[in-house]
């Protein structure tokens, strides 16, 4: 029996909306929503912009402080090493997997993300390379046929998608990033699985990966991950 085809509801829509202007980096991070307003903005009656923001807050795209308000995360140095280690432990685990179960469709994929991201690079599409560097990661976790690691994946992909769209258009950035994802896929092609773990490992983790350095002072970006004071 085919699946029923329904509209989407007021909440889905503003939770959408709402997650979108936090990745895209349209709300600062730290910055205090107004339900009122939001809801005004779009039109919309309070309850389904109540409803989105404690979905949003159940994706730690934003906290709720009682008697205080509503804000969009930000992150200190020791949550953005965390969020590293968790990525490294889930991509690693599922580059692995991917490689050993499905090389040929991972290989496909990835090939085709890199081909896009090198024409997004050509006409300095900062951010469709971004969504793009996004996607490439998540066809790693989706060829690992592992449903269970790529659920736990999700818990952090949202938040991750934002920090890169703030960190990742820094041009030395952009440039080490665009570089390291062709070696991963030429480690895939020769089902090196061993060297493919060692640039991913070095891409993700907080030793050498940009984002770390960059968050915390060991390149001139410019920008931090905590909120103005």
């Amino acid at each position: 029996m085919p699946l029923l085809n329904r509209p989407k509801s007021l909440t889905e829509l503003v939770t959408e909306k709402l997650r979108e202007l936090i990745v895209d980096g349209t709300l600062a991070l730290g910055s205090n929503l107004s339900e009122a307003s939001i809801a005004k903005d779009l039109g919309v009656s309070r309850t389904p912009v109540r409803e989105a923001v404690n979905r949003l807050e159940m994706e730690g795209l934003l906290r709720i402080e009682p008697q205080r308000g509503t804000f969009v995360f930000s992150l200190e140095p020791e949550e953005l090493a965390m969020i590293c280690d968790a990525r490294v432990c889930l991509e690693t685990t599922a580059m692995t997997e991917a490689i050993s179960r499905n090389p040929e469709t991972l290989q496909e994929a990835l090939a085709d993300c890199v081909a896009q991201m090198k024409t997004a690079r050509q006409k300095a599409d900062d951010q469709g390379y971004l969504a793009l560097d996004t996607h490439f990661h998540q066809c790693i976790l989706d060829h690992s046929g592992n449903r269970f690691l790529n659920d736990a994946y999700q818990t952090i992909s949202f938040k991750m998608a934002a920090i890169r769209n703030r960190l990742g258009r820094h041009p030395d950035h952009m440039a080490k990033s665009f570089r390291e994802h062709c070696e991963m896929l030429e480690t895939v092609k020769n089902r090196d699985v061993e060297k493919a773990l060692r640039i991913l490992e070095a891409h993700i983790g907080r030793k050498e990966g940009s984002y770390w350095d960059f968050a915390t002072g060991g390149e001139d970006s410019g920008f931090s991950l905590a909120p103005a004071v």
